[in-house]
């Protein structure tokens, strides 16, 4: 009789228990994660998606080169805005970039040394009531003060035996961060994570690193397929592009990992990686300098880009 009851105990079970194999699959794309569910509802009624920060109709593109009728801030070193800035400029940290900006009467333009870390305040700006927030493309770099440019840009794949011409390594599906907080609307959660990405100062990686130990890392190249054939990549790479939440891409990305995504300069991989800092992905960094720092001399890069020679050149006259 024992032994007849433990047999209708355990048929009562397996029904749970494949209850719970396909909880876990559910939990591949989010659910059962209320305040990222929360936080990804927000995002997308809000029209405010990976895509649409970078670059909107209405908004406009997150880089600019024109500084007429802008409020600029430059969040550069004390010392060095002090040696010299562009005209009417305040100077902020990047922490302090919310408090400076409710000072602004025009769209907000953020200069820093080379437009990376500019970045990551148009994030923060565009998320927090700035839709048009924008960051001088190439930063100083790009108003003749090139050293700290020049000094990062070369050719370090060249040759290199973990840099590869292979098809895109096809992603996984990944369970979404767990956001620890105490808020449970969108908007206050947003609002903490944009708050944690400003604090976030590890966010950046050479290629070097990455050059040298690929799969330390799961890597993003943010190419069109059209450059992803004609310049090569890191061995492993994915080429997640677009990389949204409503499109669910975002998935694809191991919040576990350490996320490196790539560019042509580093500065849409450093809109990238502040995004997916306020998602929860915090281990996630972008690569300084992008392809500049990697093929910024070979001359499938000159012959094969959109852009007539590399892009500093173009961004320097």
């Amino acid at each position: 009789m024992k032994k007849f009851t433990k047999f209708l105990v355990i048929l009562a079970l397996l029904p749970m228990l494949f209850l719970s194999s396909c909880k876990e699959d559910d939990d591949a794309t989010g659910a059962d994660n209320p305040a990222f569910e929360a936080l990804q509802t927000y995002l997308v009624d809000n029209q405010m998606d990976l895509n649409q920060i970078i670059s909107t109709t209405e908004n406009g593109k997150f880089a600019t080169k024109t500084l007429t009728d802008k409020y600029i801030i430059d969040i550069r070193s004390a010392a060095d805005f002090a040696t010299g800035h562009l005209e009417g400029a305040v100077n902020s940290t990047l922490a302090n970039i919310l408090e400076t900006a409710k000072a602004a009467n025009n769209p907000i333009l953020v200069v820093c040394y080379t437009g990376q870390t500019a970045a990551r305040a148009v994030v923060a700006l565009r998320l927090s009531g700035f839709p048009k927030a924008a960051l001088l493309k190439w930063g100083m770099s790009g108003q003749g003060n090139t050293g700290p440019w020049d000094s990062n840009i070369g050719d370090a794949a060249k040759d290199h035996a973990n840099w590869t011409s292979d098809a895109p390594v096809n992603p996984s599906t990944y369970p979404a961060p767990v956001l620890y907080t105490t808020a449970t609307e969108g908007a206050a959660i947003l609002k903490e994570r944009v708050q944690a990405m400003l604090e976030n100062t590890a966010w950046s990686v050479k290629n070097p690193d990455v050059l040298a130990t690929p799969a330390n890392y799961q890597i993003n190249n943010y190419f069109s397929e059209g450059d992803w054939n004609a310049f090569g990549h890191f061995k492993g790479a994915h080429r997640l592009n677009p990389l949204t939440v409503n499109g669910s891409q975002v998935f694809n990305l191991d919040p576990n990992q350490t996320i490196v995504t790539y560019c042509y300069t580093g500065q849409t991989s450093s809109i990238i990686t502040a995004y997916l800092h306020v998602l929860g992905y915090d281990k996630a960094k972008s690569l300084l300098f992008g392809m500049n720092g990697l093929q910024n001399t070979h001359s499938q890069w000159t012959e094969n880009s959109a852009i007539t020679g590399n892009q500093w050149v173009q961004g320097a006259h």
